[in-house]
């Protein structure tokens, strides 16, 4: 990367001061009028080849304009962000996440003891986390209607710091485990669906979450598919058995989450072609899948070697008596009954994503994060390091499946998803070559969400 011009000593203060902030001196959300990224090599999202000396004019919350350093000038009134030396890019999207809970491994005990905190405190902790991680938007898969709204809205008025999120409020499937209703709302039949269905869409969610669809009728899971698109919701479909693929397929689930929880050691020839029959379908869009794969390939070393567990970015926003009562929970990695199964699991992972990959699908990243030891703050990164160096993605790849694809997703990318002019400045910096060495973003040293600065 090459080095900047001789700067003004205005310049040289702004460059200080910006450099003390992200030094950690400050962690209030810094706010200018106008600001100017300077000196990083940006990848824009859009998969070209990435902007050396790049210059980014933020004005607001929007990008005014992106160019080079000597071709784009810097607005006298601007604050100067040096990202000389570093990799610039947007805000990750993290497409599946869990803010009720915090990588707690008894659900049993989490769900009875902490619902009066989860959208006081827990989903708030979560969100920081997150933003802090540097997600600038996430997906949040299955949460109390209320709760999950709150959150979501008190974001957006800037009240709490955390991703825009897009939320489903609860799943919705045959029967709630028991104990679950607050977040999970059966159906008993057509009609049922649908007014289930209407009732998220008049509350405001951004998507649905449909689980369990195997135990559904079929005309129960066409009615709740059918019922989210009246209302232009994307619908999202739990993918772990085959027969929640089929009946997801058939039905027009636009997204589907995971790779399955069986040993199987691919996924059966008629749901391959089923899948590559939906994506040629061109005038239907994209079919995505969100494979959620990075816990089921770090569990034995992360079971073996525990010092994560202790890492003080999960604990951010989180009372010490949820802090000890998470790390109870995980203190014996090696008998939690979650992952029993994962060792024989891993092995088909890398066969299944690559027929996913050869279907024809647009993959996702998303995490599962918040289910057992899989923390908010470390989740992303995991995944997308999974992706480049355990499976061989291209790394612009792997970041433009974290940023570009989940905006068009969500039907949002006009607003996000790359640096471009005009959309909001959702933008972070790592020092290095992230290109090369994809996990760098474990270490997120700039983060800037509709023009604030977090980081």
């Amino acid at each position: 990367m090459k080095k900047l011009p001789r700067l003004s000593r205005l310049m040289v203060a702004s460059l200080i001061v910006c450099a003390l902030a992200v030094a950690g001196f400050s962690t209030h959300p810094q706010s200018a009028p106008v600001k100017a990224i300077v000196g990083g090599t940006l990848i824009d999202g859009f998969g070209g080849r990435p902007i050396p000396n790049s210059v980014i004019i933020i004005e607001g919350q929007r990008i005014k304009a992106v160019g080079q350093v000597g071709t784009l000038a810097i607005p006298k009134n601007a604050e100067i962000i040096s990202t000389e030396g570093m990799t610039v890019l947007p805000g990750l999207w993290d497409m599946h996440v869990h803010l009720m809970i915090n990588g707690h491994a008894d659900y049993d005990h989490w769900d009875k003891t902490y619902p009066s905190l989860f959208e006081s405190v827990i989903m708030p902790a979560s969100a920081k986390q997150l933003l802090m991680a540097g997600v600038t938007s996430a997906r949040d898969l299955g949460g109390p209607l209320k709760d999950s709204i709150s959150v979501r809205d008190r974001i957006n008025r800037g009240e709490i710091p955390g991703p825009t999120l897009y939320v489903s409020g609860p799943f919705i499937q045959h029967a709630p485990y028991p104990g679950t209703e607050l977040f999970r709302w059966g159906v008993t039949g057509v009609e049922d669906a649908r007014a289930k269905v209407r009732r998220l869409a008049e509350a405001g969610v951004n998507c649905i979450k449909l689980i369990d669809q195997d135990q559904m009728t079929m005309e129960e899971v066409m009615a709740v598919v059918d019922e989210a698109h009246k209302h232009r919701l994307p619908v999202v479909g739990h993918s772990h058995r085959p027969d929640e693929i089929r009946r997801g397929l058939k039905a027009g689930v636009d997204c589907f989450e995971h790779t399955g929880l069986s040993s199987a050691p691919e996924y059966p020839a008629d749901i391959i072609e089923m899948i590559r029959e939906r994506t040629a379908k061109m005038n239907l869009g994209p079919l995505f899948w969100t494979p959620t794969i990075e816990g089921l390939f770090n569990y034995e070393y992360l079971r073996d070697n525990r010092e994560e567990l202790d890492d003080p970015s999960w604990k951010v926003g989180l009372p010490e008596n949820i802090i000890a009562d998470i790390r109870e929970s995980i203190s014996h990695p090696d008998r939690l009954p979650y992952f029993q199964l994962t060792p024989s699991r891993r092995p088909t992972l890398a066969r299944k994503f690559q027929q996913l990959r050869e279907s024809g699908v647009v993959l996702l990243i998303g995490t599962d994060s918040g289910i057992p030891m899989k923390f908010h703050s470390q989740s992303t990164w995991k995944e997308l390091e999974v992706w480049v160096n355990r499976l061989g993605v291209d790394p612009m790849m792997a970041i433009r499946a974290a940023t570009y694809w989940p905006a068009l997703a969500m039907k949002v990318d006009r607003d996000v998803g790359t640096v471009t002019e005009g959309k909001y400045a959702d933008i972070i910096a790592v020092r290095g070559d992230a290109l090369r060495f994809i996990n760098l973003l474990q270490r997120v040293d700039i983060v800037i969400k509709r023009g604030q600065r977090y980081k």
